[in-house]
């Protein structure tokens, strides 16, 4: 099944998918950046679900639901562990175990952050490089997502991926 892969600028927890990415660390706590905003928007329970089940290896994901969010799920993307730290395998595992994950719940949708580029301090150029790389390895794997949107907060990031995404 061919995917559409799309790059827009805005808020992740407004994102029109039927799943949204938190890049979580791998205890699943959920400070601040977009798993700030997604707990705000959402309330403490998709927090307190997340915690229960973790912690969960660096490079894997979970889903919780979505509390006061539109969505049907919150995929935590352990995208770091509790040094903070990333790399591109690790962006690139993650990124891939949330598609899978996602295609297992059955979404059709699934919007992603631009994952360890906030507290990681990740470079944007590389991350959505890998990102948009694992998202098409996965083309033809799946039997029911068929839209992948990663969402930007800002313009110098939505410009990076949105380049990465033409290549």
């Amino acid at each position: 099944m061919p995917v559409i892969i799309e790059i827009r600028q805005g808020d992740i927890t407004e994102a029109d998918t039927e799943a949204i990415v938190n890049a979580a660390n791998n205890h699943l706590w959920m400070g601040v950046g977009v798993a700030g905003a997604i707990k705000k928007r959402g309330g403490q329970v998709i927090e307190d679900e997340a915690i229960a089940k973790g912690p969960i290896d660096v490079g894997q994901a979970v889903a919780t639901g979505a509390g006061n969010l539109p969505h049907k799920f919150i995929i935590h993307a352990a995208g770091m562990g509790q040094d903070l730290q990333t790399n591109e395998r690790i962006v690139g595992e993650v990124t891939r175990n949330s598609i899978l994950l996602a295609d297992k719940l059955k979404v059709k949708s699934i919007a992603f952050p631009a994952i360890g580029t906030g507290v990681g301090g990740f470079p944007i150029d590389v991350c959505a490089d890998a990102m948009i790389q694992s998202a098409r390895e996965l083309e033809g794997a799946l039997t029911h997502v068929e839209r992948i949107v990663f969402v930007l907060f800002d313009r110098g990031s939505f410009e990076v991926f949105d380049k990465a995404a033409k290549r």
